[in-house]
């Protein structure tokens, strides 16, 4: 029977059952104990305005996550009026808050982290953490599942390609709220320590189920999360303990080669540390890491690179469409200083014949995106891309950055996780992408150019296709040939940040750029 149609003692009764089988689910995956459940079950009844508890038989299950059941909680909580069931983000925030009432506290998470990584070592730690952020559904996996995934072959290797479908649209009766709502600055950002525990508002997510674990980073207090979106396996965040903004130095170096030394199981970047070229948030110091080997790490040395001063790294020129440089070694020590004195040529470098300029007006242009991971053989590998965030008349969004001609893709910024070679493109493509399938299938004819069409956007883009492939394709061979195109429009939206192009001009600049930071090719 469907919630609507309950009567409202039996709405109650489904509602007292499901808040007795989210505790049997917090009891088995240890999110609370014997005395915890006391306090548990009496909040969950008030945040559920009920009078007593179930007390009858629950039925068998062993679910993994607590999705299932939250959903049929929140149905019934929002036919009973608990919150607004029309907005998404309510739902989100209700649905946090009955979990946050099963979370331990964030002085027993920090206790319990640092107690297992002294004596199980660091993989143990991060293991036990990410487990707690997915079995209180802070990382909201049946979210991330629906995201549509698949690997393109380029020049490059393999580029991967990620449709995020997991946050919600926002409706207009959503964004009017939002315009309502009173301007705060408390959390100053959603990096802020102050974030753990938020209540969260309309155009603020809840946080009741987010923990951090602290870290000293090269003198500097941090601290670890995960990122309850994650783009791929064990996506976390590092953050600085205060709300400062991003930076690129050799302290910025140092911070990150610390982490990795102590999680050499992650991959640690940093995205660049000005606008155009840097992250969504530049107003936070921090990084991103994870458990996942990223494309640009499968990625081949197309010049070997060598420094006399460094006699202990190795390296080169990647073959990769942002241009990068990959320097190998087993000594921190040497590695940093090699990667300064790179950040520090490419701070003040210009070179007209490819349109980089290091400044203009007294403007910085130059900075770069730092990726460290480790492997047993090679030692620490550290990828740099050198960025440069100017502007012009002709591209007045950036040089350096994803061109109009595929903003019907892609045209947010290129940060660090597109670097390395995973696009995270807008939910809006699911549909779109599907309607020009069909286009080439024979199964719609092409509206791209009628007004108001939501095809618009791709019209120049659906002609290509349509003079390359026809209008008769199966149907699964239109799907797959969409696929292969949106994926080389991606390499080349990243062809586009690279400040040294892979024809002879770009690469012989490339060349003459590492020379003035000393290294020279091998041999």
């Amino acid at each position: 029977m469907k919630t609507t149609e309950m009567t409202t003692t039996m709405r109650d009764e489904k509602l007292a059952l499901d808040a007795e089988r989210l505790l049997r689910f917090a009891r088995r995956h240890k999110l609370i104990k014997d005395l915890d459940e006391l306090v548990a079950r009496n909040t969950l009844l008030d945040l559920l305005g009920l009078a007593a508890p179930y007390t009858g038989k629950l039925p068998k299950e062993t679910p993994d996550t607590p999705t299932g059941i939250l959903d049929e909680i929140l149905d019934a909580a929002a036919a009973k009026a608990l919150f607004d069931g029309a907005v998404p983000q309510y739902r989100i925030n209700f649905e946090t808050r009955l979990m946050g009432a099963l979370m331990p506290r964030e002085s027993e998470v920090c206790k319990k982290f640092k107690k297992i990584y002294a004596q199980r070592g660091a993989k143990a730690a991060t293991d036990w953490f990410y487990d707690l952020c997915v079995v209180s559904n802070y990382i909201r996996t049946a979210q991330i599942a629906q995201n549509i995934q698949w690997n393109t072959d380029t020049p490059y290797g393999q580029l991967e390609i990620t449709i995020n479908l997991t946050k919600p649209e926002k409706d207009p009766r959503v964004i009017a709220m939002e315009r309502l709502q009173p301007q705060s600055s408390y959390p100053a950002c959603m990096l802020c320590k102050e974030n753990i525990g938020y209540a969260g508002r309309i155009n603020f997510p809840a946080r009741q189920t987010h923990r951090i674990a602290p870290l000293n980073l090269s003198g500097e207090q941090f601290y670890l999360q995960y990122s309850p979106y994650a783009y791929f396996r064990e996506h976390c965040i590092i953050l600085h303990e205060d709300h400062k903004p991003m930076e690129m130095t050799a302290q910025t170096l140092a911070e990150i080669f610390d982490f990795v030394a102590q999680f050499p199981h992650y991959t640690c970047g940093s995205n660049a540390d000005l606008p155009i070229v840097g992250g969504s948030i530049l107003s936070h110091s921090h990084f991103q890491g994870g458990r996942y080997t990223f494309p640009m790490q499968k990625a081949g040395i197309r010049l070997p690179l060598q420094s006399p001063r460094y006699p202990g790294v190795t390296g080169g020129i990647l073959n990769w469409p942002v241009s990068a440089v990959r320097l190998m070694g087993k000594s921190s020590r040497q590695l940093q200083a090699a990667a300064t004195d790179i950040m520090n040529a490419w701070r003040g470098y210009t070179d007209e014949s490819v349109g980089i300029l290091a400044e203009t007006d007294g403007t910085p242009h130059n900075t770069i995106t730092p990726i460290l991971h480790y492997e047993d053989e090679a030692g620490y590998v550290l990828d740099i891309a050198p960025r440069n965030n100017r502007t012009t008349g002709e591209y007045p969004d950036g040089i350096f950055h994803p061109h109009a001609e595929y903003h019907n893709i892609k045209k947010e910024n290129i940060g660090l996780i597109e670097v390395m070679g995973l696009a995270i493109l807008p939910a809006r493509l699911k549909a779109q992408s599907a309607d020009v399938a069909a286009i080439l299938a024979g199964k719609a004819p092409n509206t791209s150019r009628e007004p108001g069409s939501p095809l618009a956007v791709h019209a120049n883009w659906i002609d290509t296709l349509v003079a390359k492939y026809g209008t008769t394709l199966p149907p699964e061979a239109a799907e797959a040939a969409l696929r292969q195109e949106i994926g080389t429009v991606f390499s080349h939206v990243l062809e586009n940040a690279g400040v040294f192009k892979m024809d002879n001009a770009g690469q012989t600049a490339f060349v003459r750029f590492m020379a003035s930071a000393g290294f020279v090719p091998v041999g």
